[in-house]
């Protein structure tokens, strides 16, 4: 189109444009059916006199008038030239969107770039923004973690968020949707409706899955839902993933009930390494469920608790390890006989803090396996090995480990000159500090000091106490296993809880005393005896015996420790907690060293209808985002169904996390509702009356600070 000036007149300055539409393009898509796109821009110009002739459209009048035609016109082919058809509802945005630039105040963005922004494709229509607004949410949504969507009903908010969600989801940037509203209310009581629980939920939710049956294919929707790929729940659903309050959790300290956890303590990831508690959250009294691994390690959870998890399948095809819930997989537990669910082991030995130990770690646990600790005699020693005879002397200064005859070797006291007879034995009074003096083979233990030590000290202890009692065991076409043996409980527990500490995975049974025959011993077998089958990390070396040590490597080492889930049944109902940490896969250890985690990572989550959460909900929520997750919250501050004197959490966010780094709040008016035209002006309507009135939230001011 050229713009050529007109004659001059004292009111306005005049100008004439015309414009030659391309012969690829049919008349009929530029100016509508019946003309109907004409007389949009007739009565939106009418300082202009605007005329079409085969395909020239020309323009005379206003200057001004003119030259926006002729942008207008201009945009339009932009957007026809990518396929995308002009409707009577673009053309007006279009016409909005050039008058807000030429009064100064219009933004950077052409309408054809707002117009001709696709999100997504599916089944047979194309997802895009209609408004300048609506562009600038999505552009947010792609640039920031968190993106807050306000704006009255109508306005797209859910819809592109949604449409967004998918579109990650198929570039493969996030693993799973999670979609949630809350239901009802804050407090979603549901319990006087009829039905099923999803029968009663399901209304609430029914937006959301209309819109996912408008970009998916429906068929495909029940089997990514059945896979945990999208998940569709009630907020207070969110939020239930939890452990009952006594379940102990590994600090650097010791394990310590979740339930007596605070903001800012530490716990320890699946590095091995503490990682701080960012939130506590009470979910009151659930159905909990007993999951047991296949080593017998197990620990109590509700059922919307997260287990990371992966299938033989996802390890042949190099897949990344999946999240479910724990109610997702009863009843799936089995693939052809083989357990399904492995679960994934600590990457290093635990980081416990140093502690000062009265006794070299190796000896101790050689005394453990071997030593007689009774005190009622002088402290004594049992081995064929000579080696470990002399480890032990090393090992303890002032300290002579003398023969006696055949195994048996004594602990004496290396006597000084001026010493007197009455000097307690080192070892006795080690013993005596460690409270193992006079502990038998049924009840010797490892102090706490060690079990809670450095890497190095637990396996110090655990070398010692397979060096003297355990040892490799070879079997054909098989990796080496190390196996361990003990009459004492508490002993065969400890060392369970060194191996799992450094990585490995403990397998216990028991051999009882009646019926059996009768060694060398001289008396026969007066307790039951555990015997603990144990696999160790590659790196990490269970003997210092050269005998033992060498047999272990020949046989090529212990094969990589693995646990899976073997079972998973009801356990009653208990009041539960849940925690978020700052690790960066959001694991944490649990009872027997078990790795579990209840944050969403990887994924992109949508709270629809927030105005309808409490600022508790709203922390809650918010704390659950994971890492590489995305998160969009959407609602419309001013249709808050909350009970009466609860605030909203949707209003409380704006003042706490306005100008928050990586968080955005994208505002929508009545200008971007994309229903009926007259929606638009309905929400304009109670806008200028609450604004008159004095009303708010359907609330009149004076009822309100009455109330105050």
């Amino acid at each position: 189109m050229t713009q050529t000036p007109t004659a001059h007149t004292p009111a306005r300055e005049q100008a004439r444009a015309q414009f030659t539409v391309p012969a690829q393009h049919p008349m009929v898509t530029v100016l509508g059916s019946g003309d109907a796109l004409l007389r949009v821009i007739e009565r939106a110009f009418p300082a202009a006199d605007i005329h079409v002739r085969g395909n020239e459209i020309s323009a005379a009048g206003d200057a001004r008038e003119v030259a926006l035609v002729q942008r207008l016109f201009d945009e339009m082919m932009l957007v026809l030239r990518t396929g995308q058809p002009m409707t009577e509802d673009a053309v007006e945005r279009s016409i909005a969107m050039l008058r807000a630039s030429e009064n100064g105040d219009g933004p950077e963005e052409t309408p054809a770039e707002v117009l001709t922004q696709n999100i997504l494709s599916s089944r047979g229509r194309t997802i895009r923004p209609k408004t300048l607004n609506q562009k600038r949410y999505v552009d947010a949504i792609d640039k920031h973690t968190i993106v807050f969507g306000i704006g009255p009903a109508g306005t797209g908010k859910t819809y592109l968020a949604m449409a967004k969600a998918v579109q990650a989801l198929q570039a493969k940037q996030v693993n799973r949707i999670i979609l949630t509203r809350p239901a009802v209310e804050a407090g979603e009581r549901l319990g006087f409706l009829p039905g099923t629980l999803y029968e009663k939920i399901d209304p609430y939710l029914r937006p959301l899955y209309d819109a996912l049956h408008d970009m998916l294919d429906p068929e495909s929707i029940p089997k990514l839902m059945a896979a945990g790929t999208i998940e569709v729940a009630p907020l207070a659903y969110m939020r239930g993933r939890a452990q009952p309050i006594f379940t102990n959790v590994l600090t650097p300290d010791g394990w310590r009930p979740i339930g007596d956890l605070e903001v800012g303590d530490l716990v320890v990831g699946s590095n091995g390494e503490p990682t701080p508690v960012l939130g506590v959250y009470p979910q009151g009294e659930k159905d909990i469920y007993r999951v047991t691994a296949q080593d017998g390690s197990w620990t109590l959870c509700c059922g919307e608790h997260l287990w990371t998890v992966r299938t033989a399948s996802d390890k042949r095809r190099d897949k990344p390890w999946r999240v479910l819930e724990t109610q997702e997989m009863i009843g799936n537990l089995r693939a052809a006989h083989a357990r399904r669910y492995e679960l994934p082991m600590l990457t290093a030995p635990v980081s416990f803090p140093e502690r000062d130990v009265p006794m070299d770690p190796y000896a101790l646990g050689l005394l453990l396996g071997d030593g007689c600790l009774t005190g009622s005699t002088t402290p004594s020693f049992s081995t064929e090995d000579r080696e470990l005879a002399e480890a032990l002397e090393r090992a303890l200064p002032g300290v002579a480990v003398r023969h006696r005859s055949g195994p048996d070797y004594v602990l004496n006291r290396i006597k000084a000159p001026g010493d007197v007879v009455t000097l307690e034995n080192p070892v006795t009074r080690v013993l005596r500090e460690l409270d193992l003096l006079r502990t038998r083979s049924h009840t010797k233990f490892v102090p706490n000091d060690y079990l809670y030590n450095t890497a190095d000290v637990r396996l110090a202890v655990l070398q010692g106490l397979l060096d003297s009692d355990g040892g490799p065991v070879t079997q054909p076409d098989r990796s080496c296993r190390i196996q361990f043996s003990t009459a004492s409980i508490i002993l065969r527990d400890d060392v369970i809880a060194l191996v799992q500490s450094l990585g490995g995975v403990a397998y216990t049974r028991r051999r009882p005393a009646e019926g059996r025959k009768q060694g060398t011993a001289l008396a026969a077998h007066r307790y039951d005896t555990h015997v603990v089958e144990i696999r160790l990390p590659e790196g990490i070396e269970p003997f210092r015996l050269t005998r033992k040590r060498d047999k272990y490597h020949a046989a090529g080492g212990g094969g990589r420790p693995m646990r899976f889930i073997d079972s998973i049944e009801p356990a009653g109902r208990e009041e539960t907690v849940c925690i978020q940490v700052a690790a960066e896969d959001s694991l944490y250890v649990t009872q027997d060293y078990l790795l579990t985690h209840n944050t969403l990572n990887d994924a992109f989550i949508i709270l629809d209808e927030a105005q309808n959460t409490s600022p508790e909900q709203m922390k809650m929520f918010l704390t659950r985002l994971g890492f590489e997750s995305k998160i969009v919250i959407t609602g419309d501050v001013t249709q808050v169904d909350l009970p009466s004197g609860t605030k909203s959490g949707l209003r409380q966010v704006q003042d706490i996390l306005e100008g928050l780094d990586d968080v955005h709040f994208s505002r929508l008016s009545s200008a971007d509702v994309v229903r009926h035209k007259l929606v638009g002006r309905i929400v304009d309507a109670y806008e200028k009356y609450d604004n008159e009135h004095g009303t708010e939230n359907g609330t009149h001011k004076g009822a309100r600070d009455k109330r105050k």
